[in-house]
């Protein structure tokens, strides 16, 4: 995995600030899929939902698309979201108003993406917002427009590291260790299936470093 190569490289006392700098290359099935299906020809709106990406920017304008960005899980996890409610037992707790997210997050015309990178945000996000950030997804990707999602498998184990994607070029994305995020969930292919019925089609490829990437038709 590439924790462990991280590791072996530096060894056990690296810190965490310098781990967090290395690039590890990665090849991408998907992404080359990706690529051939849903980032041609020029002119594509592509919405990538992960932490800002100089690389991905680059990538993406450098063909003649245009590129948007929204750390989705970033707003996932911002305490302005959150609001008290009470339980059964007249406890006081805080817990997502999914309302509030929606007003900030994914506010785009119906329709308007060719192509979403989804990346493993939703192993990451709260439960509570997995199935809106899908519906929402759903209507702002234009009909036939692609995702490409990646899910991690049980055998990640939940202090999976959350690591940041970049791409390198056409079947080479670049891994490098994000915030410090906990895996939420571990999805079987058929509740993959089951979370994008609203889609046309689903395929799966087996990628390495325990996750599986998936390329969803709109």
């Amino acid at each position: 995995m590439v924790q462990n190569l991280l590791r072996s490289i530096f060894g056990g006392g690296t810190s965490a600030k310098r781990v967090a700098q290395i690039r590890i290359p990665r090849h991408s099935t998907g992404f080359g899929q990706f690529a051939q299906a849903a980032l041609r020809p020029e002119g594509r709106r592509v919405l990538d939902l992960g932490p800002t990406s100089p690389s991905n920017i680059m990538y993406l304008t450098g063909r003649g698309h245009k590129a948007y960005n929204e750390d989705l899980l970033a707003a996932a996890h911002d305490p302005a979201i959150l609001t008290p409610t009470k339980n059964e037992k007249g406890e006081v707790t805080k817990t997502i108003d999914v309302g509030l997210f929606l007003q900030d997050s994914l506010v785009y015309p119906l329709g308007m993406f060719d192509a979403v990178l989804l990346w493993d945000v939703c192993d990451y996000l709260p439960e509570a917002l997995v199935k809106p950030v899908v519906e929402k997804i759903h209507q702002v990707t234009k009909e036939k427009g692609m995702l490409l999602g990646f899910f991690h498998l049980k055998t990640a184990g939940p202090e999976a590291p959350y690591y940041r994607y970049h791409i390198c070029d056409q079947e080479t994305l670049e891994l490098q260790e994000g915030a410090s995020l906990r895996l939420q969930r571990v999805f079987a292919n058929r509740h993959i299936e089951k979370l994008f019925n609203e889609f046309s089609s689903i395929k799966f490829f087996l990628g390495k470093d325990n996750i599986r990437e998936v390329l969803i038709v709109r």
